[in-house]
C-alpha cells in the first residue's frame, strides 16, 4: 500500500480514503464531492460518518465503533487512525491517517505534504488516540 498526499490542508481523511482503495487523491476527491463530501467541511476531522461513507463507496469495510490505541503491536494488520487529537472550543478534531501492517512490517500512511517521507516508522512520534479496524475484502 502506499500513500496518498492530500492536495488540501484539511483533505486528510479522503488522502486516506484513497491510499485505502488503491487511487489517487483526485479520484477520492471526486468520488467524495459526488457524494456531498467536501474537505473544507471541519466534520470530516472531527466525525467518522463522512470518511466511513466514503469508505463504503469504495467497498471497503471498517468496524462501527472506534477503538481506543493500547499498543502498536495490538493494532490490526490495517486501521485508520486518529492522530494530533485535539479539542478546540469543546469540539474534536484529528489528523488521520493509516496504518498497516504488511509481511509483518508496521507503517502508518500519512498525507501530510509537508513531511519529508509520507511512509512513517517513527512510533514514538506518533500519538494515535482511537483507530478503525479496516478489513480486508
Amino acid at each position: 500500500m502506499q500513500p496518498v498526499i492530500q492536495e488540501e490542508i484539511s483533505g486528510c481523511g479522503i488522502a486516506a480514503c484513497a491510499a485505502l482503495a488503491g487511487i489517487s487523491y483526485a479520484q477520492a476527491k471526486r468520488e467524495a464531492n459526488a457524494i456531498g463530501i467536501e474537505a473544507a467541511d471541519t466534520s470530516l476531522w472531527s466525525e467518522t460518518a463522512h470518511v466511513r461513507r466514503l469508505l463504503k463507496e469504495f467497498d471497503i469495510s471498517v468496524s462501527s465503533k472506534e477503538a481506543p490505541f493500547k499498543s502498536w503491536e495490538e493494532l490490526p494488520d490495517k486501521a485508520l487512525m486518529a492522530i494530533k487529537w485535539r479539542l478546540e472550543q469543546g469540539r474534536p478534531f484529528w489528523h488521520w491517517v493509516v496504518f498497516v501492517r504488511e509481511s509483518g512490517v508496521a507503517t502508518v500512511l500519512d498525507s501530510k505534504k509537508a513531511l519529508k517521507t509520507n511512509i512513517r516508522r517513527d512510533f514514538g512520534r506518533i500519538k494515535p488516540k482511537w483507530y478503525i479496524t479496516v478489513y480486508d475484502a
